[in-house]
């Protein structure tokens, strides 16, 4: 046992002193006894061997509990293990999880009301002039400032659910990045430890840091969270009506049934549904809406379910457009048939240019471009195709039937396409079509048994790869491609057998081909994400964005304004504004007081799965490395900690056994009687 403690002179002063001179007065009244012994024996009085033993019991009595009595202010203890040099110091590093899973209860209230109660109780274990850095997941500055007892209980007081979530590495790295010099280290993790927290991949630790992990337990509870939506189109016309897919996910133990979805877009209910998710699964449905207006739209899926709630809503945005571009580079021959079917909807902007006259700087500013009977291709288009086909572009090829052969394959090949095998001129039919490819959705009401399809005199034959990614959607006999489209980088080609001369086939005139060009200029349209995460490293996405002189962007919302990096990247404006967006909700970019476009944040929803990790799982995350697991349904942490760091203290076991060896005395006092013996 150890005995220093910074009291000890007043435990020598306060008691022993008193004690001592109290065994002196205890001599002096053993001397008295015994000249009365002595005297009694003279006059021959009797002296009962009972009373020698009780005042024998009451000195031993008396003298272990004034024993024990000292020992208590003295605070003896038995060392730990740790070994731990408590004259260099401590800095102690106390994470508090505040994400949204902390809004979870327990008999001793909400989670993070228990674990400020528990980083408050560590605080005390440690000693006045010790350093404490508290951390939270919002990561701000102010949490790398080590600071005093009394400011650390003081920040706890105002820690407060946040939307940011953090790994557990991340958490002990960003502790062990705050000590310094040969003090001792201390962390401590204060958290629910979702599965998603502790994740599955080894923990790594500085052998100089004590780690302890307080692991809170919460009841049993069911959650549901609006997982995602998408639309189903990446046009948007004002007034049409359009679909989108919702997805829920129920992250509990038991089925969730009937529950209540709306659809709100600025903010108007345009569509309900009623969902029955099994546990532990998804389910999706498709909600119609129409009605809108030109310019960006503010949607929101709602729901509602207790008593996690910051996973009910999920905005989105999107904007409604009044046109597409479409771009024709027209041959000698081509053009009139494209530009009727552009040219006769108000919604496509069609621009054409001539073969021998391509403004190539223009490319990226078109959702669509129609090669229309190009006669000789050149290698300097190829490579400004395959750059825009890499960044999303789509590109429809109606070849020359009368161009050169070798010409064609090496442009062909140059944007990853067939080369030209021969020019077939045996009529021929279109023997299938792939119906079931999106491009043909909704196209055909009912579909006939005998199916008219087009009909070709001419056509090209290609050098076909068998390890292409084709997509055939027209087909001739004996599996020749008639059209087909291959995917390529981010974006597609549509190639065509053949032109669309009169004379050569009658698919520009064929009723199949009006939707089809429709649907691949609806289909060519770069969408946009409809939103984005809160607190993650995000990079918006945006139509072009010209700015003059001593203009700059701005990302708006309430009591918030950020000026984001901006970059140009093929025909579209990437805006970098890492983890700043801290709320979900909907931020305006603007230019000036115009509104260039609105973007849609939402909360993770990792915090949504609200299974946790085991204690052994998370030992083994540690492996070998040495961690402690504090028990929150101890009375008080702060004497595990203070038995961990400084070993287990015996001052209330002396106290305890003082208060006993009073309590003998008293009772011997009161209830230990002599029997005297007298002669007859």
């Amino acid at each position: 046992m150890n005995f220093l403690y910074p009291g000890f002179l007043f435990t020598l002063f306060a008691v022993v002193i008193p004690v001592i001179i109290h065994l002196f007065n205890f001599r002096k009244f053993k001397k008295v006894y015994f000249s009365n012994v002595a005297f009694l024996k003279e006059i021959k009085e009797q002296t009962s061997s009972q009373e020698k033993l009780k005042n024998l019991l009451i000195l031993i009595s008396r003298i272990l509990a004034i024993t024990f009595l000292v020992l208590a202010f003295a605070r003896p203890f038995l060392p730990s293990g740790s070994k731990i040099d408590q004259s260099k110091g401590n800095i102690v590093s106390i994470y508090i999880d505040n994400s949204y899973s902390m809004e979870a209860v327990n008999k001793e209230g909400s989670l993070l009301d228990e674990a400020k109660r528990k980083a408050k109780e560590v605080v005390r274990a440690f000693q006045i002039n010790d350093r404490f850095q508290l951390l939270t997941n919002d990561f701000e500055g102010k949490h790398q400032r080590l600071l005093n007892a009394d400011e650390l209980l003081q920040a706890v007081d105002e820690v407060k659910i946040s939307s940011a979530s953090r790994k557990l590495q991340q958490v002990i790295n960003r502790q062990q990045s705050v000590f310094t010099g040969a003090s001792n280290r201390f962390a401590y993790v204060i958290s629910d430890f979702q599965k998603g927290f502790a994740g599955g991949e080894p923990i790594k630790t500085d052998a100089n840091t004590n780690v302890s992990l307080v692991k809170l337990n919460a009841n049993d509870l069911p959650n549901v969270a609006v997982d995602s939506v998408w639309l189903l189109s990446p046009v948007h016309q004002a007034n049409a009506t359009e679909k989108l897919v919702i997805q829920l996910r129920n992250y509990g133990d038991e089925d969730a049934k009937n529950i209540s979805v709306k659809l709100n877009i600025n903010k108007q209910q345009k569509a309900i549904s009623s969902l029955n998710i099994p546990a532990g699964k998804t389910a999706s449905d498709t909600l119609s809406y129409s009605g809108l207006a030109l310019g960006w739209q503010k949607g929101t899926i709602s729901i509602k379910d207790f008593p996690l709630t910051f996973d009910d809503d999920l905005n989105f945005s999107f904007k409604v457009s009044a046109d597409q571009k479409v771009l024709s580079i027209n041959g000698q021959q081509g053009g009139k048939y494209i530009k009727a079917l552009f040219g006769a909807d108000a919604y496509f902007k069609l621009t054409e240019m001539p073969e021998a006259n391509i403004n190539y700087s223009a490319l990226q500013n078109y959702s669509l471009i129609v090669l229309n009977g190009l006669k000789n291709p050149s290698s300097g288009l190829a490579q400004e195709l395959k750059s825009y086909i890499s960044n999303g572009g789509s590109v429809v090829v109606f070849p020359d039937l009368d161009a050169d052969k070798q010409v064609y394959s090496a442009f062909l090949g140059a944007i990853n396409l067939p080369a030209v095998a021969e020019l077939k001129t045996t009529p021929s039919k279109v023997s299938s079509i792939e119906l079931k490819h999106p491009l043909f959705k909704d196209v055909f009401e009912t579909l006939p048994q005998n199916l008219d399809l087009p009909q070709v005199n001419r056509y090209f034959s290609f050098a076909e790869n068998n390890n292409s990614n084709k997509e055939n959607l027209l087909q001739l006999p004996a599996n020749q491609l008639f059209f087909a489209r291959y995917p390529i980088g981010n974006g597609q080609v549509y190639l065509s057998a053949t032109d669309l001369e009169n004379e050569d086939s009658n698919f520009a005139k064929h009723p199949v081909f009006v939707p089809l060009m429709y649907k691949i200029a609806f289909a060519s349209a770069k969408e946009l994400p409809v939103y984005y995460t809160a607190t993650k490293d995000n990079v918006l996405e945006s139509e072009k964005i010209e700015l003059g002189v001593n203009q700059s962007l701005k990302l708006v919302a309430d009591n918030f304004e950020v000026i984001p990096e901006m970059r140009q990247s093929n025909g579209k404006t990437l805006l970098y504004i890492a983890d700043q967006v801290k709320r979900a909700g909907f931020y305006d970019v603007k230019k000036g007081d115009s509104t260039l476009a609105v973007v849609a944040f939402n909360d993770n929803r990792t915090e949504s799965d609200i299974h946790y990790t085991a204690q052994s799982d998370l030992q083994k995350l540690f492996g070998k490395q040495q961690v402690a697991f504090l028990d929150p349904k101890s009375d008080s942490i702060a004497s595990a900690v203070s038995a961990k760091n400084n070993g287990t203290e015996l001052w209330k076991l002396c106290l305890i056994l003082a208060l006993v060896f009073i309590a003998i005395e008293i009772l011997l006092v009161r209830f230990y009687h002599i029997q005297t013996h007298t002669n007859q």
